[in-house]
């Protein structure tokens, strides 16, 4: 058996909202609620299962998924719709753009737990072309 990611915890105020939230921009389901959990399972298999913690014992992370272009077209528009800042950097130093990295698109946003999403259509490769 090779090495894979089965799933990772993301810390949230309101571990239902945080879920909610991924999982309408990712146009994905909520799972059923898990113990302390509530879980969002990408394609791959990957769940991010979200938990409340204390809002101050937050850490920030990155979060970046990758999507097909009918996907992005389709986050990109529920993102617009909800008025949700984006940004084309991670640093958000270029607001209400998206970047062409790496021959697709990109865009950055944080969601309630103020984490850093980012949605791709094209994997990295470095050294970047």
């Amino acid at each position: 058996m090779s090495v894979e990611l089965n799933h990772t915890i993301v810390h949230s105020r309101d571990n239902r909202e945080s879920a909610e939230f991924l999982a309408h921009i990712l146009g994905l389901e909520v799972g059923a609620e898990w113990g302390p959990f509530v879980p969002v399972a990408t394609s791959n298999g990957v769940t991010l299962d979200f938990a409340a913690i204390p809002a101050e014992s937050i850490v920030m992370q990155h979060y970046a998924f990758l999507v097909s272009d009918e996907e992005f077209d389709a986050a990109f528009d529920r993102i617009e719709r909800a008025g949700i800042a984006y940004f084309a950097d991670p640093h958000g130093r270029q607001p209400g753009e998206i970047n062409r990295h790496h021959g697709g698109r990109g865009v950055y946003f944080k969601d309630p737990a103020g984490h850093g999403m980012e949605i791709i259509t094209t994997p990295y490769t470095f050294p970047a072309q």
